[in-house]
């Protein structure tokens, strides 16, 4: 029997395993990839600051900054609302720290892990596919693909596609909107700066990655269709409309595709020798960018409660409450916020109009209520 089984060897997963590697646990990791597999296509993730600091702890930062092309720093978060006032900017000068966050390429983080998991201790069976998690008072049964099972005192599932586990349930709330993505080129480089932008119909977002931006355009089913259809000049042209005059000098489209919002959650977290992160615990909405922060937070503070834990006491009731208690500020008020920002700021009420633009004129206004509100966004809610 093993001391942990993680299913999921992707970027959350793989950062949990490396976190506890080299103290002496017996830890095996399951992954549905071949070896050597490289994720299709590639697609960037918005890392903080703090997302930083624990790939750094993990001992893969250096690698990852290492390869050309792969992150971008964002310096200045520009956040503003279409068709009203209100806005603030967020700096990283002001927080003493060379970047509020990454714009960091999907498969060049999971290269370096990937590399990182090689040097470790860590069994790592690629080509296994997970189906289930039971648990007993003794250890946790995983189910696989192949018919085979693994036995530990405690089970992680950290693989984001819903590995059934005994105990824990998934609810759903379906926002009726999907994100459309893009590359986008202006008529100058991208200067460090992200932009975040509310309008009526939903958020928008442009990240700035290497020579052009990443675009996130949340829309109405029907409109990501039509937006799709339109020729690249008709697409710059609405975009331009709809970014407003925050943004302007669009000249170049590559890459549209869309993909359906939901809010899904676990219902609890953990349950009977096994425990649930990362989007495995949690899928938000991509407004303000928080999920991956918040799944790299889930996987770090388990790997804390792991190392505290006595030998005898791994994968117990005790442990594991501990840990939910231990996230549950942080993963609750993530869930929150990021679900509280498309009910205020993703409709065209006249009512809330004036208010919110107060509040995000306030913000820029007040700075101990900015600080406050850029640590929560670079470290979560402790």
């Amino acid at each position: 029997m093993h001391d942990i089984v993680v299913i999921g060897a992707g970027p959350v997963g793989a950062t949990l395993a490396l976190a506890i590697a080299g103290h002496g646990l017996d830890v095996v990791a399951l992954d549905i990839r071949a070896a050597g597999e490289k994720p299709r296509g590639d697609r960037t993730l918005a890392l903080s600051h703090g997302s930083r600091l624990i790939l750094e702890r993990v001992g893969v930062w250096r690698s990852l900054a290492g390869v050309e092309g792969a992150v971008t720093p964002i310096t200045t978060i520009d956040i503003s609302q279409a068709g009203g006032f209100g806005m603030t900017r967020l700096d990283a000068a002001d927080h003493g720290i060379e970047a509020l966050g990454y714009v960091v390429s999907y498969a060049a983080l999971q290269d370096a892990l990937d590399a990182a998991l090689a040097r470790s201790d860590i069994d790592v069976r690629f080509a296994t596919e997970a189906t289930a998690v039971a648990g007993t008072a003794p250890h946790a049964t995983v189910s696989s693909r192949d018919a085979s099972t693994i036995r530990a005192r405690l089970a992680v599932v950290a693989d984001g596609t819903g590995t059934a586990v005994e105990g824990i349930s998934r609810n759903r709330h379906d926002y009726g909107q999907v994100a459309l993505i893009a590359s986008i080129w202006l008529d100058r480089p991208p200067s460090g700066i992200a932009y975040e932008r509310f309008t009526s119909e939903g958020p928008m977002a442009l990240l700035p990655e290497r020579d052009h931006f990443g675009l996130v355009w949340t829309l109405k089913p029907h409109e990501g269709d039509a937006m799709l259809a339109l020729d690249e000049r008709a697409f710059l042209s609405a975009l331009s409309r709809r970014f407003g005059t925050r943004v302007t000098g669009f000249t170049r489209i590559a890459s549209r595709r869309v993909f359906p919002l939901a809010l899904e959650r676990a219902s609890p977290i953990v349950s009977t020798r096994a425990v649930v992160i990362g989007n495995a615990a949690q899928q938000l909405h991509p407004v303000a960018g928080q999920g991956f922060n918040l799944g790299l937070r889930d996987a770090w503070a388990l790997a804390q409660s792991i190392l505290d834990a006595v030998p005898d006491t791994l994968g117990s009731p005790a442990m594991l409450a501990r840990y939910a208690e231990r996230r549950s500020a942080d993963r609750e008020s993530g869930i929150a916020f990021t679900h509280g920002l498309i009910h205020a700021f993703g409709n065209d009420h006249a009512a809330i109009a004036w208010p919110r633009g107060l509040a995000l004129a306030l913000l820029d206004a007040v700075p101990p209520v900015k600080r406050a509100f850029t640590r929560a966004m670079l470290f979560g809610i402790r």
